[in-house]
């Protein structure tokens, strides 16, 4: 029998670890499964990072499209729709915004686009050419999807889409995977450090130009220089993979602080991170609605980040973690030296922040928003199967 419910088809550029990729594994794995099927393409590759989904009628598509845009590719994801016949088509971000022309071309019913955070070549947002594509496209996309308050702006401002075709939707966590660890933080699993005994500040991410994670450790070699009977016990550790680590690594080791800091690499027991550390920090040059602080936050985390994009969305300053300039070392070493010299207000942070979380971040809250879009744009389609449900 053919399965009724109508298709969900999730385009990105890149299937692999990311803030972007963990919203669309939480999506499918928490939406119920009675109301929608899923499938993920993604242009380039789709990784290991699939396992994580865990539903397992999800189909998975790989592209291996080449750099630049991606005319030659329209006839296959022509075809593509036409064989899959999705009821909607959700693209993510610049890089998978050219796939509404195939999919408006092949008749879907509808066709979504999210935007989830700045490329790293434009942090600002005032790349024209980028601003051009978007207009071009914007005829073909019946609803928007802006994960902070900064990016549904854009849409209105630089690309001039109604407001009315805009839903926010902040991202969700699952509030009791990311949780605080009883007893206070407790061993990361190959850490060297003890939380017991050392103050352990850290970061989970891409180590990418965008991410910045350079600057956290000029912050902390600063903070050393400034403050050298905190070599005692502050600690930092910086999980991910990319090709900032070896920099970084190399400038603790310059530095003479190399012993103090833990670079693993990426991990997949990020909450077990989580509940290791103090204190969260963020130092990017750009973001969205950042998994990360709200995964620091459900862990009951003071938060210190940059004050870019919709990390203000999160954090709220003095209240739940502090927010400092971006690309400024000296404001991340300033921040770091108050929760290091304060413990205890970084514990009533983390507290609120969890909180804050649990009051409006929720899992359930990001299923119904985006729940409540794919339902309304369905029943204004005429599609049949679609139906309001609650989450």
């Amino acid at each position: 029998m053919r399965d009724s419910r109508p298709l969900v088809l999730h385009v990105m550029y890149r299937f692999d670890t990311g803030g972007l990729e963990n919203g669309v594994v939480n999506l499918i794995n928490h939406m119920p499964a009675h109301a929608y099927r899923h499938a993920v393409l993604a242009l380039t590759e789709v990784t290991d990072f699939r396992q994580r989904i865990q539903r397992p009628d999800v189909e998975f598509i790989s592209l291996h499209k080449k750099p630049g845009h991606g005319f030659w590719l329209f006839p296959q994801l022509f075809r593509l729709f036409r064989r899959l016949r999705p009821t909607i088509v959700h693209s993510r971000n610049l890089a998978a915004l050219e796939v509404q022309l195939p999919a408006w071309a092949a008749g879907v019913p509808v066709r979504i686009h999210g935007e989830h955070g700045r490329d790293v070549t434009d942090l600002d947002g005032s790349n024209l050419s980028h601003q051009r594509v978007r207009r071009f496209y914007r005829p073909l996309v019946q609803r928007y999807i802006a994960l902070s308050r900064d990016l549904a702006d854009y849409l209105q401002r630089a690309v001039h889409v109604e407001p009315a075709r805009i839903t926010q939707a902040y991202n969700g966590v699952d509030t009791q995977r990311f949780a605080p660890a009883e007893g206070g933080p407790q061993p990361i699993p190959g850490c060297p450090f003890d939380p017991a005994r050392h103050w352990l500040v850290g970061t989970v991410g891409r180590m990418a130009p965008v991410k910045d994670q350079l600057m956290l450790a000029r912050a902390f070699v600063q903070l050393l220089q400034q403050r050298p009977e905190l070599r005692e016990r502050l600690r930092l550790v910086m999980v991910g993979e990319g090709p900032l680590r070896a920099q970084a690594q190399a400038l603790l080791t310059e530095a003479g602080v190399a012993e103090l800091a833990w670079l693993p690499g990426e991990r997949s027991d990020v909450p077990a991170v989580m509940r290791g550390l103090h204190c969260f920090a963020l130092p990017s040059l750009a973001e969205g609605i950042s998994n990360t602080i709200l995964e620091a936050m459900a862990c009951g985390l003071a938060v210190v980040a940059t004050q870019v994009g919709g990390s203000a969305d999160l954090v709220l300053e003095g209240q739940t973690g502090l927010l400092v300039p971006p690309a400024q070392a000296q404001g991340m070493a300033a921040a770091l030296q108050a929760l290091a010299l304060d413990p205890a207000r970084a514990q009533a942070l983390g507290q609120a922040g969890r909180a804050r979380v649990l009051a409006q971040f929720s899992m359930r809250a990001m299923m119904k928003t985006y729940a409540c879009v794919y339902d309304q744009l369905c029943q204004q389609q005429g599609v049949a199967g679609a139906k309001t449900f609650d989450v």
